[in-house]
């Protein structure tokens, strides 16, 4: 028997699970409706399970304990930025979301919200943030596609290219199948998944190590400087790394659980469950990348791979720590991260098309099952387009996802924090937000001033943007500011 042979029987049979899944919700999708968000129908466990493993992607096992491992705890602020966001974004952002998509037309998609909560009849709102959704998410889906084929390349041997196709097909598979439903009862499983990998992992890094002092010793020896948090560390360095918290304002697969809730009353216990796995499994990343730098200093015999990619050193420890099965386990945990974040980016990429485009351009009459079908058409499409924008291999997975964060969090986070919380927004005023935002942060990134993140000169100059377009044009209208009163009399009264 090959040495991965329990890995790969482990994989096997997490992916027929998810797949299972798929199937057992495609018999629940009677409509559209059901294939986007699921019926509305999604509980406070869900709900918080399903937004966090859609958020934490294979960045959450690759990429920052890649960063920690190589620079230290330094690197940590995007966690601690990352906490911050998501607190917020649960106290502000998920009940009154939740309501106001229902207050208007009961909007399934964010372009769809857009459209009625300023009433763009020119349907430009639509277009373009349908458009950004796009753009963005492709480049997203292609992160999560670099995190699978790596994993593969990995831990069976097998070359990029193969390792590509391979990592992205079970996902590709289950969201085609099963639609919302299926993303969100498989991220419940994967995010349990990756706490339990994120928890024991580091336990197994420090025992291997001798415990806490020989480790802390250890790492000491090597540098010093690992563990201070200001290490190399500018005034715009810091903020650049918190400003990540920024993005989750914007981001339409987090925001998307939130208008699937089955009411905001959920939203309270959702937002306790939720925050408490986030921290839980970052300060776990945390742990195996800081921890990884005695391991390896240890072990240098078995350094190559995470010298060569530090991204591979949750992959690595695991490989060298655990029994082959137990393993396999873990190493699921990744795939969990990468099929939970890529499945709901595709369905949310597939409503976009089909809500957005077919349905309120090409086919208004649509029946329910013909939308059903043309989404999963959809589904394919984009998984395509991602797999092929993740075929170089010199991609990092983190890159991308900064990247496409930026893009959401400045394109849309302010827009729907002003649509929440202020009644004077306009249609103008959103879509200049809108514009500036997304500009700022492509421009912003090719330029690379002063060093700073992307997402933040985006987030300031589109919030700017909305408040000075809508103060300067033509005010809401009426019905608007009645819808808007409505909605948060609703949501305070919950």
């Amino acid at each position: 028997m090959s040495v991965n042979t329990p890995t790969l029987i482990t994989f096997l049979i997490y992916i027929a699970a998810m797949v299972l899944i798929g199937f057992l919700a495609w018999r629940s999708t009677k409509n559209f409706d059901d294939y986007i968000l699921g019926g509305r129908s999604l509980g406070s466990f869900v709900t918080a399970l399903s937004a966090g493993a859609s958020d934490m992607s294979g960045w959450l096992l690759m990429g920052l304990p890649g960063a920690i491992f190589i620079a230290g705890i330094s690197e940590s602020w995007i966690a601690i930025g990352l906490v911050i966001g998501a607190w917020l974004n649960w106290l502000f952002v998920a009940g009154r979301l939740r309501v106001h998509t229902e207050h208007n037309n009961n909007a399934l998609t964010l372009p769809d919200y857009f459209t009625h909560r300023f009433e763009d009849h020119s349907r430009v709102l639509r277009v373009f943030s349908a458009l950004i959704i796009l753009v963005f998410f492709t480049i997203y889906c292609a992160s999560g596609v670099v995190a699978g084929a790596r994993l593969f390349e990995s831990t069976f041997g097998l070359s990029y290219e193969t390792a590509l196709w391979a990592g992205a097909a079970a996902t590709i598979a289950y969201t085609f199948i099963g639609g919302f439903l299926a993303v969100s009862w498989t991220d419940t499983v994967q995010a349990t998944l990756m706490i339990f990998a994120l928890i024991l992992a580091p336990i197994m890094v420090l025992l291997s190590t001798g415990g806490f002092e020989p480790t802390f010793a250890a790492i000491e020896n090597i540098d010093p400087t690992h563990f201070d948090m200001f290490k190399g560390a500018t005034f715009v360095g810091v903020i650049s790394l918190m400003a990540w918290g920024l993005g989750y304002f914007g981001q339409p697969h987090i925001l998307a659980r939130f208008m699937a809730a089955d009411s905001v009353k959920s939203m309270r216990a959702a937002r306790r469950i939720g925050m408490t796995w986030m921290v839980l499994c970052l300060a776990g990343a945390v742990g195996v990348g800081f921890f990884g730098i005695a391991y390896f200093a240890a072990h240098p015999e078995q350094a190559s791979a995470v010298s060569e990619n530090p991204e591979r050193i949750f992959i690595e420890l695991t490989k060298y720590l655990f029994n082959p099965w137990i393993a396999g386990v873990l190493l699921s945990a990744i795939l969990a991260a990468v099929m939970s974040t890529l499945s709901c980016q595709l369905i949310v990429c597939s409503s976009a098309l089909t809500e957005d485009f077919y349905k309120a351009f090409l086919r208004k009459n649509a029946s329910q099952k013909e939308l059903v079908w043309v989404g999963r058409a959809m589904v394919l499409l984009i998984a395509v387009i991602a797999i092929l924008i993740a075929s170089n291999p010199e991609n990092r997975v983190l890159g991308l996802v900064s990247y496409a964060w930026a893009g959401f969090g400045a394109a849309f986070g302010p827009v729907v924090l002003f649509s929440l919380l202020w009644k004077g927004t306009t249609r103008n005023g959103a879509l200049a937000g809108m514009v500036i935002g997304a500009v700022t942060v492509v421009f912003w990134k090719q330029m690379g001033w002063l060093g700073l993140y992307e997402i933040i000169p985006g987030f300031l100059f589109a919030s700017i943007a909305i408040v000075l377009f809508s103060r300067f044009g033509q005010a809401p209208s009426r019905a608007m500011i009645e819808r808007f009163d409505t909605a948060e009399r609703e949501y305070r009264d919950a």
